[in-house]
Formats: structure tokens, sequence, C-alpha cells
């Protein structure tokens, strides 16, 4: 008889059924206010945290929360501003460049669509796909670090890169828990299975799922 541990099917049931009792509400962890100010903030989020972009943040949009008003400050006068969210230079150069792109080729609004998005400078997949599922509720299955992660913990995917990663996501469950589960996956990560406190062997999901698992479970990192 299959159990959670040999059945990929039944082990992504039992995953998304346990989420949702823990995390029946998936509030966008970035502070925002339209797709504009998610977009920017999910650039942002490259490489910090989720709190120091919500720091960082209001000072931003107090000055420029439209394209409009971004292209009015200078490169130098973002930088300063979102300098403590890391790669301060090249963040602050995308914000100045995409808003420009969003004026002139959009009319000053953030496209519903993935392969504009990603021709956005600054804006890879992974952001597309946040600003495409939060914004615009579009079905999408960003793969941050802590779902590449636990989708390897969990045995649902081999983990060769996060767009395999995505792509097996995206097989084993239902289009419609996507937008949902991504964030519950983050927020399972963040509360009870971090990198360093679990190894596949002490979080309850890991331990109800592979019950006799023996070894820490090795994991590819994005």
């Amino acid at each position: 008889m299959p159990t959670l541990a040999t059945s990929k099917k039944l082990r992504a049931e039992y995953i998304a059924q346990k989420l949702e009792e823990l995390f029946p509400e998936t509030p966008v962890p970035l502070d925002h206010s339209d797709a504009y100010t998610l977009l920017i903030a999910v650039l942002l989020s490259a490489q910090c945290t989720d709190e120091r972009v919500n720091q960082i943040t209001p000072k931003l949009f107090a000055k420029a929360a439209d394209p409009f008003q971004m292209v009015k400050l200078s490169v130098e006068e973002i930088e300063d501003i979102v300098r403590p969210c890391g790669l301060g230079p090249r963040k602050a150069m995308s914000i100045w460049k995409l808003s420009e792109i969003l004026i002139n080729e959009h009319e000053g609004q953030v496209p519903a669509d993935m392969a504009a998005l990603e021709r956005l400078p600054g804006v890879g997949h992974k952001t597309a796909s946040v600003v495409m599922a939060q914004a615009f509720g579009e079905p999408a299955f960003p793969v941050d670090t802590h779902i590449h992660r636990l989708a390897q913990q969990w045995d649902l995917t081999s983990g060769k890169n996060v767009e395999q990663t995505e792509a097996d996501l995206k097989r084993s469950f239902p289009k419609e828990l996507w937008n949902k589960l991504h964030l519950q996956i983050i927020f399972y990560g963040r509360a009870f299975c971090q990198a360093r406190g679990c190894d596949g062997l002490r979080c309850d999901m890991c331990k109800t799922c592979f019950p006799t698992r023996k070894r820490a479970r090795q994991y590819k990192k994005a």
C-alpha cells in the first residue's frame, strides 16, 4: 500500500492539507499598495530580508510611489534610500530604468504579462511570477530559497535547478492552489523548517512524510 514516503501524490495532498491548516491566511510579506509598489518591493528583496525591505520602502514610496514620480528622482537619490537592502547601485538603476520603460511602453502601468515583466531591468522570472500571482491573481509558482529547499526535503523535486523545482511543483499541486501554496511553503519554512533548524529529520512535516528517514536530506542550493 502506498505511503506518504513512497507516493508523491499522497505526500503532495497531505502537505497541501497541512499547510492550509497551519496558514489559512497568506498575506503578502512585502508591504505594497498596488502592482508597481509590489514590483519594486520584490526587486529590492533579492538577497535581502522582507523585514528590511518593509523598513526601506516607506521612505522610497513617500518620495515616489509610481513610475512618473520615480523618474523625477536621480539614480543617486534612489540609491541613497535603498542602499540598506544591498546591491544598492544595481537596484537603484533597475528601479529608475524600469520606471522609464513602464512610462514609455506601458502608459505607466505594470503589465499583467509574464514576458513583458521579465524584459524589465532587474526583473527575473521569480520576481515576475510574484507580481503575476499577487498583483494580478494569475496562477504562478514563484520559487525562492525556502521553496527550493523544502521541495527537495519533501522529495517533490530533484532540485536540479529552480526551473526544474517550479515545473515539478506545478505538476504536483492543482493550479488553483499555486498562488497561496507558494506563500504557505515560505511561511512553513520560516516558522518550522529553517535551513539550520531542520535537515529533513526534525520538523513535523518531514517526520510525518518520512518517518523512517535516518540521514539528513542533502539539498542543492538555488
